[in-house]
């Protein structure tokens, strides 16, 4: 077959979805990243998890998964790859992954590059623990806001002898000036703990805690207005993990939670945050050893979409706005 038979198929991206390689939505996939704005990048890494591990192998099963996404959100009508040039620009692999400081600092060191090629990294973990080096890279100039979806706080301290795990990227990042905890929103949190105040650090920061009751009684235009209030005009950092979800829609992951998001809510959650200068985001904690039947994966690519889209309209505004 040649492109002369269909014109349509002349994008390797509108070809049928079983066809090509598996990139991530079947974007380019691009080493020069002088030739990308926005580059989708795999962290599959998950050292740091204190339970269930499996989130090493999120960003492979992510990528198959995503092939059944198309080029434009119907619902928002955003195009994210006529907006700016969107790219699979490979996975941020450590080589020393017994070493969880060392594994960091090598994630730290590939994250700069990207972002000193000016390229707004889309992120696939891995664990929650890659969030802490990413956010490195991405907050060298002055500590950035940040709305994060989960169904923990990830502030903790020390664990069986380390402050770097998933449980704790979010204190660490506040301690190195990366995050500004009066900017940042917390959205979703719930589930049983053994210490009730195991996420003081949120809340004696300064951060907007917002538990999955309250979100309920709120409903999401409500907590919409909220996360925007607090993470205000400046630079903007999304982490959604995949546990956010209810495990009814996201079975895989090591931390699953009863009582949470659905599938729809969290997308609409995405498409309020349009508008925010968002400068970066990731996705963790997809572990699809956990669900044979690829729903997580699933979940996971089609939410990387919706991130997709509104860093794609915050980058094409920012152009705009110097050209």
């Amino acid at each position: 077959m040649t492109d002369t038979d269909y014109p349509e198929f002349a994008n390797p991206m509108a070809r049928p979805r079983y066809t090509g390689l598996p990139t991530f939505m079947r974007a380019p996939w691009e080493e020069d990243l002088s030739q990308v704005d926005i580059g989708m990048v795999g962290v599959p890494f998950d050292g740091g998890v204190t339970n269930r591990p499996g989130s090493r192998h999120g960003p492979r099963e992510v990528r198959n998964q995503s092939s059944l996404l198309r080029m434009i959100n119907q619902l928002t009508s955003v195009a994210p790859h006529s907006l700016c040039r969107v790219a699979d620009i490979g996975d941020a692999w450590v080589p020393s992954p017994f070493e969880l400081t060392q594994s960091h600092a090598a994630i730290e060191a590939h994250f700069k590059r990207i972002v000193a090629a000016g390229v707004v990294p889309l992120s696939i973990g891995g664990d929650h623990s890659v969030s802490l080096p990413i956010l490195r890279a991405v907050a060298q100039q002055q500590p950035v806001a940040m709305v994060h979806i989960d169904a923990h706080c990830d502030t903790g301290d020390d664990y069986m002898g380390s402050k770097f795990h998933h449980g704790a990227p979010f204190s660490r990042a506040v301690e190195e000036g990366l995050l500004d905890p009066h900017k940042v929103v917390q959205i979703g949190i719930r589930g049983p703990v053994n210490d009730p105040d195991v996420w003081r650090f949120s809340h004696e920061s300064g951060m907007r805690v917002m538990y999955m009751d309250e979100f309920y009684r709120l409903g999401v235009d409500e907590v919409i207005r909220i996360a925007r209030e607090v993470a205000g005009s400046g630079p903007v950092y999304v982490s959604f993990d995949i546990d956010s979800l209810d495990p009814a829609f996201a079975p895989g992951t090591g931390t699953p939670e009863i009582g949470g998001l659905s599938t729809l809510e969290a997308q609409l959650l995405i498409r309020g945050l349009e508008g925010l200068d968002l400068i970066g985001a990731d996705l963790v904690e997809v572990a699809p050893a956990f669900d044979p039947s690829g729903n997580t994966a699933m979940a996971g690519a089609n939410l990387m979409f919706e991130l997709l889209c509104v860093l794609a309209t915050a980058w094409h505004r920012r152009h705009a706005a110097t050209t």
